[in-house]
């Protein structure tokens, strides 16, 4: 890997050149490779994959298990560093690669090994996963293997573990629940994330599928039941590289990133990541050559055919590019069930700077928080096509984002979101404000900025909570004024446009409607005519909303069934549908609202 006779991304050389750099030094810190004493004597794991265990399905199904290159890797990496103690180095193991790379089978047949063939008496091993199907992937892995010849079985012969007596498998078929080692008295169980187990000793748990995890409360759990462990024991955790919203498998991930890069000495954590490198990932669909940083069984037991496939589907579907990328090659970019197709979305983020916007039109639009949640204001400047430049018209967007300090940490909790993180970066437009509600002023505050210093026409707004932002208004003397027709006379000060938010589209002039909005924001978005502040709050809201539509297409953001807070995509798609209405924006606004705001 260090010397690039492999064609491996950077993450992984970097795994190589800390595993080179400990031989050399880790002695001094009570670590030692001694391959010899575990990995790699004649009852070792790398000699009981290929003699016990049989390959269970693909071309080469009936094969003995020879583990792959990178198997080798991370296998020998597990069982061959040891302490001063004797005791195995490693409590946790880490394998990221693209889909297909047999990370399932090599966690079931290291768990087969630990069951009965290490020498551990009553050990336990335990499979996980967010739901109790995707623990079972690599169970039933670890049960096909006991109940599928031996290599070297006489052809017609059966010849099973299973057979010999050597494991019993309880339960039938996809009912199976628990392979039991009868001479070592050891168990290999599947469970669902949450599933608990009394007083559990457990010698491995691996955990499958980590980016699916929506909490890492068990992942602690086992992990500290790893940890009160005398002798040897280790988490195995597998995953294909986590979408950006996907918080557990990010925050993993990073995690052993820097563990990898050498960014801090930890012992006791060993990762394997195999990704794509940044310079590789805008024409990873032409570069074939990159493809093995990201599938480093590929051409072994992986087909290039079966990549190629996915990549001319991607080419031709927006929909599936994003999820390929992220999925084979660990471009560690799309959201699970994103409400559009996410790659046009994730194209047109980047900073947006107010400043750079004095002078243009601008529309606001707000949604408050009935409590503790959260208030989002969003502002959407209009930049007017240049013919001379040929430079077309163009919409930038960018949120402001407040909750209460109070319960902070719960609530990020609950909705699986950095609160706390983002409360604490002054680049990310997040405010904890004190106390147990939201003050309104503060919102009511920041418009009056906007409108002191920005082309402000008017500001569309959720009709819910509203009483109380004009009251907050006239308390930082802000004039406003609410919009009920255009029959009805102008008031003074900031005008208020109301915006529905179910699914009834409406028509009249001057009517402001989400499936009108909504389509506003997803045309500008495809035609790369806007840009949005690339905020990961306002993505995480995007990433959590789900759509509700009727019979004849007309959409809206659904809050109750969305998958936690998006209140800064209604406020995104809000502002975009107001600043693309069909709307005179009538005499120049700015002095006379400027004025009112500074008396």
């Amino acid at each position: 890997m260090v010397d690039g006779r492999l064609v491996v991304g950077e993450l992984a050389r970097h795994a190589g050149e800390r595993h080179l750099r400990d031989i050399v030094d880790g002695e001094s810190r009570g670590i030692f490779w001694r391959p010899e004493l575990k990995a790699l004597n004649p009852t070792g794991p790398l000699a009981f994959l290929p003699a016990v265990l049989p390959i269970t399905a693909g071309a080469k199904a009936g094969h003995p298990f020879e583990p792959l290159p990178w198997h080798m890797f991370f296998i020998g990496s597990m069982f061959g560093w040891v302490t001063s103690t004797g005791r195995l180095r490693f409590r946790s193991g880490w394998a990221e690669t693209g889909k297909g790379q047999a990370k399932s089978p090599m966690f079931a047949a290291i768990g087969l090994y630990l069951l009965g063939w290490y020498g551990v008496p009553r050990a336990e091993i335990y499979s996980i996963g967010q739901s109790k199907a995707t623990a079972n992937v690599l169970f039933k892995d670890a049960a096909a293997m006991c109940q599928t010849n031996i290599p070297g079985a006489e052809d017609g012969e059966t010849d099973t573990l299973e057979s010999r007596g050597e494991v019993i498998i309880r339960g039938e078929g996809d009912n199976a629940w628990q392979i039991e080692h009868p001479e070592s008295k050891s168990k290999f169980k599947a469970l669902a994330n949450g599933e608990a187990v009394s007083g559990p000793r457990p010698i491995c748990v691996a955990a499958d599928e980590i980016h699916e995890f929506k909490t890492n409360t068990s992942l602690e759990m086992w992990q500290r039941a790893i940890a009160k462990m005398p002798g040897d024991g280790f988490m195995l955790l597998g995953t294909n590289t986590p979408a950006s919203t996907q918080l557990v498998g990010t925050e993993y991930s990073t995690f052993y990133q820097r563990i990898a890069r050498g960014e801090f000495i930890d012992d006791e954590h060993f990762s394997f990541i195999a990704r794509v490198d940044k310079a590789d990932q805008d024409k990873v669909f032409d570069n074939e050559a990159c493809w093995q940083k990201a599938l480093p069984a590929l051409g072994i037991t992986f087909p290039v055919e079966n990549i190629r496939g996915e990549v001319n589907t991607a080419r031709e579907r927006l929909s599936t590019a994003m999820s390929v990328k992220r999925l084979y090659f660990g471009i560690p970019l799309g959201v699970v069930g994103f409400w559009m197709d996410e790659e046009p979305w994730a194209a047109v983020q980047a900073k947006v700077d107010p400043a750079e916007h004095k002078g243009e039109k601008c529309w606001l639009s707000l949604d408050l928080s009935k409590k503790n949640d959260l208030t989002a204001l969003s502002a959407c400047w209009k930049r007017e096509a240049n013919e001379e430049a040929g430079e077309p018209e163009h919409l930038f967007v960018k949120t402001w984002y407040w909750t209460t300090q109070s319960g902070l940490a719960d609530r990020a909790r609950r909705d699986v979101a950095k609160y706390v993180e983002w409360a604490a970066d002054p680049a990310v437009d997040f405010t904890a404000v004190p106390g147990a509600t939201i003050d309104k002023t503060f919102a009511a505050a920041e418009v009056a900025r906007l409108v002191a210093e920005h082309d402000v026409q008017f500001l569309a707004y959720d009709v819910a909570g509203m009483a109380d932002f004009i009251a907050a208004c006239e308390t930082i003397g802000l004039a406003v004024w609410k919009f009920e027709g255009p029959d009805k006379p102008e008031g003074y000060g900031l005008k208020l446009v109301p915006h529905n938010q179910g699914k009834r589209r409406v028509f009249e002039d001057k009517q402001l409607t989400m499936p009108t909005s909504i389509e506003k924001l997803e045309d500008h978005v495809l035609d790369r005519e806007i840009t949005i502040d690339d905020s990961p709050v306002t993505y995480m809201c995007a990433a959590n909303a789900i759509i509700d539509s009727d019979g004849q297409d007309n959409r809206c953001f659904d809050k109750a069934k969305s998958r936690g807070r998006i209140d800064g995509i209604v406020t995104t798609a809000m502002a975009v549908g107001a600043a693309t209405m069909n709307e005179k924006a009538g005499p120049d606004m700015s002095g006379w609202l400027a004025s009112a705001v500074m008396s």
